[in-house]
């Protein structure tokens, strides 16, 4: 009943009930949410979090859910999904995003705007809001080294701001991780460059991004997080796993860091695959491979 009620009470805002996150996970793959909302605004946001508050009910908050697997069981309470909220302005050498504005846009908007800075982001597929809350990074850059500030919703629902040391950025980690807190805006400080020599910089990481990856396949993006002294997808391709499968998840023949849904796999296949590889590469290496993707939800009820 709190779920017709939730609708009810906030015509203005997009709720689903019971919908199927496979339809918005970069995966395909992902049980249903119980309750499913697509804020435009902060006060939109509040307002949800207001009534998940009074009603005890378990908040969930998913960006453009492109290094995320939510497993088969779906997502209790509520879960807001923020890419409604995709704004973004620039002054001078800023540029301001909203949580779910893509970064692929934010690297859009710096290069017309002659900033130079956050190129290494140009083909990473994930939301501002995921990108500060995971530290994303590639080819050398890493958002700790462009975002100056946040601007976060506090569990009891305050607006407050995070400076880049109150962000405490480590490798894909940053403190609203363990704060429960929901970046709302990012602020990148960024140099000026020449817009010429930016794009070329864009387009050629993006080449080498499509060369390397399976961005033909869905996907979770990179699965593990780089050990000290290894490299996780050169660990995997040793240990003979390209071509892995469980069901319809298998590891990448293009890229070992990578596991790829070839036949309407479940997250379930994506789950087992994941503790195959770990365990294989243990028993091999020595070497435990840490998730970088994120893994929420329950798993499939049993019969």
């Amino acid at each position: 009943m709190q779920s017709k009620t939730i609708v009810n009470l906030y015509p203005e805002i997009d709720i689903l009930l019971d919908e199927p996150l496979s339809k918005y996970t970069h995966t395909l793959t992902g049980g249903p949410a119980d309750i499913l909302a697509f804020p435009k605004s902060i006060k939109e946001c509040q307002d949800l979090l207001d009534y998940a508050n009074d009603h005890s009910l378990p908040v969930t908050v998913v960006g453009n859910a492109s290094n995320l697997i939510v497993k088969d069981g779906g997502i209790r309470g509520l879960t807001m999904i923020l890419t409604k909220m995709n704004k973004i302005t620039s002054h001078e050498n800023l540029v301001v995003a909203d949580a779910g504005a893509a970064l692929i846009d934010v690297t859009k908007a710096a290069q017309a705007n002659s900033l130079t800075g956050v190129e290494f982001a140009a083909g990473i597929p994930g939301s501002v809001g995921g990108a500060v809350y995971m530290n994303a990074g590639a080819y050398g850059g890493e958002i700790e080294n462009v975002v100056v500030g946040a601007e976060v919703l506090t569990p009891d629902n305050h607006i407050i701001h995070l400076d880049h040391e109150q962000l405490d950025f480590g490798y894909r980690h940053c403190s609203v991780q363990e704060n429960h807190q929901i970046v709302i805006s990012a602020t990148f400080s960024l140099e000026t460059g020449i817009a010429e020599k930016i794009q070329k910089q864009m387009d050629h990481l993006n080449a080498l991004r499509a060369s390397k990856q399976p961005l033909d396949l869905p996907s979770c993006g990179s699965v593990f997080k780089r050990p000290k002294g290894y490299f996780a997808g050169k660990l995997i391709h040793d240990s003979g796993l390209q071509g892995f499968q469980i069901g319809g998840a298998q590891v990448s023949l293009k890229h070992a860091g990578f596991i790829v849904n070839v036949d309407g796999a479940t997250a379930t296949d994506y789950l087992k695959v994941i503790a195959h590889v770990q365990q294989t590469v243990f028993n091999k290496f020595g070497v435990h491979l840490e998730t970088e993707v994120r893994i929420i939800g329950e798993g499939p009820k049993s019969n």
